[in-house]
């Protein structure tokens, strides 16, 4: 059976907060609003200086604060290693008589 629209939504906008998880940080105990997977997002969270709890699930909890933070570590980090010439023009990187 299909959810009305209303429903489906406030059930998306609760996410980890509706198991009443709390924030995996070391000294946080503010209520998680996302939770993601430790194998994809350890490897920023220990680049944004986040201490993280052991979790069994491989999950990590994160308030609005701290998943904030992890997000803006994340976008550098992605920034960095993007393609050289990702975002350059096209003509000016290319060589040859047609382009000049």
């Amino acid at each position: 059976m299909k959810l009305p629209k209303e429903l489906r939504e406030k059930r998306a906008l609760k996410g980890a907060a509706k198991k009443g998880n709390h924030c995996s940080v070391r000294g946080c105990t503010k209520a998680a609003v996302r939770s993601l997977s430790e194998d994809k997002y350890g490897k920023y969270a220990e680049l944004a200086g986040l201490k993280l709890d052991e979790n069994r699930l491989r999950k990590i909890y994160l308030c609005k604060e701290h998943y904030n933070a992890l997000n803006k570590e994340r976008k550098s980090q992605e920034k960095i290693t993007r393609k050289k010439g990702f975002l350059d023009d096209a003509r000016s990187s290319k060589i040859g008589k047609y382009y000049e």
